[in-house]
């Protein structure tokens, strides 16, 4: 009894951090008011807040069951084999993907961005509107259980899925593909330029193809970036 009576001043001031309009904002979403306060503040909470717990640990749990629901739900629905389910399984789940999510339910005026992360366009990075998508599906999944997370992330990903996301071959494969056809050696991608803090990062990737050219593309991520070049490549030489 001691001990809790100690701890209560602290998960009060823990609790202070979710805003009665985030509060609102997470019941509209998901249906149901938040009980865990705390849960759904480390959920919205970045690195750049300097605070003790943020987002990471529910996004390492959120991106576990993300892809378990896409995984199932493709089942489900879909006769093809594996290696097509896995590719709209890749794209379904990747970080363009999350952070699109993010976007249209207006995620990005709700995350705990530290001042200068803000400032830096920290709330249109996709690396960081992909996290939080996925670090909000873990909390829900840790506060309401799997069907709750799952009917959550049906609801979110039923335009991506509807539209055939993932369907058409990811442009660094079709790339690779495309050489391999043309008698060429792979392509090779290298890192061109590295901008901006961590927290929204740009960019700038080549690849080429030996005896063909090369294209160049920036993107919040390395992987992005390279897409983009992919993509570009085939434009100019596919």
């Amino acid at each position: 009894m001691v001990y809790r009576r100690a701890l209560e001043p602290d998960r009060r001031h823990v609790l202070s951090k979710l805003s009665a309009e985030a509060a609102a904002y997470l019941t509209q979403l998901t249906g149901t008011a938040p009980t865990r306060d705390d849960l759904w503040a480390d959920a919205l909470t970045h690195g750049s807040m300097g605070e003790a717990r943020d987002y990471q640990r529910l996004e390492f749990l959120g991106d576990r069951v993300l892809g378990l629901v896409i995984a199932e739900w493709l089942h489900e629905k879909s006769d093809a084999a594996e290696g097509k389910l896995s590719q709209r399984l890749n794209a379904l789940v990747s970080r363009e993907t999350c952070a699109d999510v993010a976007r249209a339910i207006d995620l990005p005026t709700h995350i705990r961005l530290g001042k200068q992360a803000r400032d830096d366009g920290g709330a249109k990075s996709d690396n960081i509107l992909g996290d939080v998508m996925e670090s909000l599906i873990g909390a829900l999944f840790v506060e309401r259980g799997f069907e709750a997370a799952r009917a959550f992330v049906r609801k979110l990903w039923d335009r991506p899925m509807v539209s055939g996301t993932g369907q058409r071959k990811h442009p660094k494969a079709a790339l690779q593909e495309w050489a391999a056809g043309n008698r060429r050696k792979p392509p090779v991608y290298s890192l061109v330029q590295r901008e901006g803090p961590d927290h929204a990062a740009k960019f700038t990737v080549c690849v080429e193809v030996s005896g063909v050219g090369s294209s160049t593309a920036r993107g919040s991520s390395k992987q992005e970036a390279e897409t983009a070049a992919a993509l570009a490549f085939m434009q100019a030489y596919g």
